[in-house]
C-alpha cells in the first residue's frame, strides 16, 4: 500500500513519543476487543498505520483448515481503519499537546464498512495496514489491507468513519 499524499499533511511529520506511547495504549489496552484479538501496532505514521495478529486457538473459525474467523478479518480492518483515522487527526492538529490530541478521538465511529475476502486465513501471524483516504470534519474515508505472514494480500477493506 503507497501512502496516499492528499492528506493536509506533510509526510515529513513525525508524532511525538507521548503521542506514539498514549495512542498505543487506548489501541491496545484501553480498547479490550483490540486486546482479545491480540492486535499490536507495528508502525504508526500520520499517512499510514501498521500492526500485527499473532494466531492463536481463540481466533480459529475453521477447526479442520485452523482457519481464521472472518469475523477476526472483518474486525481487524475496522479497527485498523480507525487507528488510521486517529492519526490522520493527531497530524490534523500538531499545534495541540500530545494530550489534548489523544482527547479528540471520544466520538470516533463506524459508518460503513466493506471486507472483500480474498484468500483463507492461514498462517503463524497476520499484518494489517490501513491509510486515510479522506479527512473531512465529519467523515473520513478509509482502506485497509490484511496480509499473510508470506506478505500475500488475503483480505481488502474499506469504510467510512464519523470524526465529530
Amino acid at each position: 500500500m503507497t501512502p496516499i499524499p492528499t492528506l493536509n499533511t506533510p509526510q515529513a511529520i513525525e508524532f511525538e513519543p507521548e503521542f506514539i506511547a498514549g495512542l498505543t495504549h487506548i489501541f491496545e489496552e484501553m480498547i479490550v476487543f483490540n486486546q482479545m484479538l491480540g492486535l499490536k501496532i507495528t508502525s504508526l505514521k500520520p499517512t499510514q498505520v501498521r500492526a500485527r495478529i499473532d494466531m492463536k486457538r481463540d481466533l480459529i473459525g475453521h477447526f479442520s483448515h485452523n482457519r481464521l474467523h472472518g469475523g477476526v478479518i472483518s474486525a481487524g480492518l475496522d479497527a485498523m481503519g480507525g487507528l488510521a483515522v486517529m492519526a490522520a487527526i493527531g497530524a490534523r492538529h500538531m499545534d495541540e499537546t500530545p494530550t489534548q490530541r489523544l482527547h479528540r478521538f471520544g466520538k470516533l465511529g463506524t459508518i460503513d464498512l466493506r471486507v472483500d475476502y480474498l484468500r483463507p486465513g492461514i498462517g503463524e501471524f497476520f499484518e494489517l495496514r490501513a491509510e486515510v483516504m479522506r479527512l473531512g470534519s465529519r467523515v473520513a474515508a478509509t482502506r485497509m489491507e490484511f496480509l499473510g505472514a508470506d506478505g500475500k494480500l488475503l483480505s481488502t477493506g474499506s469504510a467510512a468513519y464519523i470524526v465529530s
